[in-house]
């Protein structure tokens, strides 16, 4: 199991942030490198608990399907989604966000336990390269919610 731990200043409203992360639209405008759109449940607009979402994409030169659903909403503050049917064994991403007074900002903290499959082989390709790859997949993403939200 591979664990990623990424935290995030954000100059805008605890809500805000918490919206805009639930939004399909703004993920795959976050994913545009990869292509990614959502082709399956929700397609567009903000997401809800209990609610899926298929998206496909393009990473390492293949095309991916993965569908992930919130299994856990308590806006603003967390939300979690989980791979029910993707290339993963495991995928859980918990989507923390704290209103931080003293800085006028909100932090948001992303938590991700993920797995590949392949048994040895998927904790070696993750080892070398996975964990990399997805940690800069996630700051990218981060960076383009912060840019959506400045102003």
């Amino acid at each position: 199991m591979a664990l990623i731990d990424i935290t995030t200043v954000v100059r805008a409203p605890v809500e805000h942030v918490f919206d805009l992360s639930l939004d399909v639209d703004a993920h795959a405008a976050s994913m545009a490198a990869s292509g990614e759109q959502a082709v399956d449940g929700v397609r567009s607009g903000r997401m809800a608990l209990g609610e899926t979402v298929t998206w496909t994409a393009r990473h390492f030169g293949i095309r991916w399907r993965m569908t992930s659903r919130i299994s856990a909403y308590h806006r603003p503050h967390r939300f979690v989604d989980e791979q029910v049917v993707g290339p993963f064994r495991r995928w859980h991403h918990e989507h923390i966000f704290t209103w931080d007074e003293a800085s006028g900002a909100t932090i948001m903290r992303d938590v991700i336990n993920f797995a590949a499959p392949f048994g040895v082989l998927g904790w070696l390709v993750t080892k070398i390269f996975l964990l990399r790859y997805m940690h800069r997949l996630i700051e990218d993403r981060n960076a383009y919610l912060v840019r959506s939200l400045a102003g």
